[in-house]
């Protein structure tokens, strides 16, 4: 269940960034902006720090490189969805989709790599300790 939660905050902190519908921040800042700076500045900071937190750990757990290869399987398995006809290229509201649900399993795998690895090796990871 940890995965899941975490991979489920990842695509909500996605999507509110950014969706194709108007339900998202990008949209309400652009009408927002003038009414209300204060508020479309602190909600844009809320989820800078969405971000922070959620890069960071995946930058310490799996590098910059583990993100490429988990970017790459899941890139993989659209190009088969695609290429197997499940998925039209042309549809860009499910393609939108479908990029916020690729990068929310990036990041959630990220997040959750330590837990991960540790229910398959049996190893346990230690974080540096400053002195």
């Amino acid at each position: 269940m940890g995965f899941f939660f975490r991979w489920l905050f990842a695509f909500v902190l996605l999507a509110a960034t950014f969706n194709p519908t108007d339900w998202n921040y990008v949209s309400w800042a652009r009408t927002n902006w003038e009414s209300d700076p204060p508020l479309t500045i602190f909600t844009g900071l809320l989820l800078v720090v969405g971000y922070i937190i959620y890069l960071r750990a995946t930058l310490r757990s799996i590098g910059f490189v583990g993100m490429m290869l988990v970017l790459a399987i899941v890139g993989s398995a659209l190009w088969l969805a695609y290429d197997r006809g499940w998925l039209d290229p042309t549809d860009t509201t499910a393609n939108v989709w479908i990029g916020i649900f690729a990068l929310s399993i990036v990041l959630g795998t990220g997040l959750s790599w330590s837990l991960i690895r540790r229910r398959l090796s049996g190893q346990f990871d230690v974080d540096d300790v400053e002195e």
